[in-house]
């Protein structure tokens, strides 16, 4: 078993992670990547929404993998319904699509993460630790559309007035969101600009309290539209 090496405190707290895909082979392929991180434990999987939200209610999982082309109740809805009945919950979008349509749709849904299938194990387990502490994430490629497309979903639209006053970042704060806006994690910035995660993850939280937004996707779009990067 390997340590995911983030790091980052988490105790002995194991992840319980549900995975919902409808291709076998992916589901076992997912299954024992990921069980091979003493932090992370797959505790049920699906291969249709409507068995995958019975198994959220039953095993209440920390993180949900969701692919987004599942057969019936498509993974976009899925996720609205989950997060309605358990909001706490967090869910990772996996995904082979990179479609304009469903990028947006995507963003608009709740969900904290969004993966394209050819991630590597290692990413994805990093990806699933920051996310289980808050964090939010976007795949480089989905992130270079994102960041060059308006109009973005509704829930990410921060219009301001023209008399808004200017958002005030330090030269590292401005670094720090140039990164973000690439779709960095907190260990990726710490490495490029040869600081702590501690240190990154604080430059972070300052930036999201300065651009008065809720996450890093949020804090991204809005650092594009305002040109503040």
């Amino acid at each position: 078993m390997n340590d995911l090496g983030l790091g980052l405190d988490l105790g002995k707290k194991v992840i319980k992670v549900v995975i919902i895909e409808d291709y076998k082979l992916t589901r076992v392929g997912l299954r024992m990547a990921l069980n091979e991180y003493d932090a992370l434990e797959v505790t049920g999987e699906a291969e249709d929404a409507e068995t995958g939200i019975e198994l959220i209610k039953k095993l209440k999982p920390e993180i949900v993998l969701m692919d987004l082309g599942l057969p019936g109740m498509s993974g976009l809805e899925a996720t609205k319904k989950v997060l309605e009945f358990a909001p706490d919950t967090k869910i990772i979008i996996l995904t082979s699509h990179g479609q304009e349509d469903e990028v947006l749709a995507a963003l608009g849904t709740g969900a904290k993460a969004y993966c394209l299938k050819d991630i590597s194990p290692e990413t994805l387990a990093l990806v699933i630790q920051n996310v289980a502490l808050g964090g939010c994430w976007l795949d480089p490629n989905i992130a270079n559309y994102v960041l060059n497309t308006l109009p973005v979903p509704e829930k990410l639209d921060f219009s301001l007035s023209s008399t808004a006053p200017k958002v005030l970042l330090t030269e590292r704060e401005t670094e720090v969101l140039r990164l973000l806006v690439k779709g960095k994690s907190n260990t990726e910035i710490a490495e490029e600009l040869i600081v702590s995660v501690h240190t990154a993850k604080a430059h972070v939280c300052s930036i999201l309290q300065k651009l008065c937004v809720d996450d890093r996707v949020q804090a991204a779009v809005k650092a594009v539209k305002e040109h503040l990067v």
